[in-house]
């Protein structure tokens, strides 16, 4: 791999799983990374696929968040390298890395209403416009 490219499409991935997560179990990297016996900067590597997490390490990993090994793998394509990431899974995996994007995506499905479901998407989409 050349090194200007930047981590692989893969790891990327796991980390973006791992950090979801993480995050869904309201764990926070120092938690973790104390119950694997690694640094948080270690666990903050992984999540942003700049290291490579070893086979052992991804198994004491989903032991620890009490997911299958797969689970980290979910949605990745034989051939992830050839694959374009599109615009809007790049705009979920911001959203959902955000603390804020996470409280609203657990928050929002509890709303039964849809018309109020419709103009909170409304309200944001107002007030991202004026950014």
């Amino acid at each position: 791999m050349d090194e200007k490219a930047g981590p692989h499409p893969v790891d990327v991935h796991v980390g973006n799983l791992l950090r979801l997560r993480r995050r869904s179990l309201s764990i926070t990297q120092q938690e973790l990374a104390r119950a694997l016996g690694i640094t948080f900067q270690q666990v903050q590597k992984y999540e942003k696929g700049t290291n490579r997490v070893s086979a052992s390490m991804l198994y004491n990993i989903a032991s620890t968040l009490k997911v299958p090994i797969a689970y980290f793998f979910q949605n990745v394509e034989e051939n992830s390298e050839a694959e374009e990431v599109s615009g809007s899974e790049v705009a979920v995996n911001s959203f959902l890395r955000s603390s804020e994007g996470l409280e609203l995506a657990a928050t929002f499905p509890k709303i039964r209403q849809p018309s109020i479901r419709r103009r909170l998407v409304d309200l944001v989409r107002a007030m991202g416009a004026d950014e």
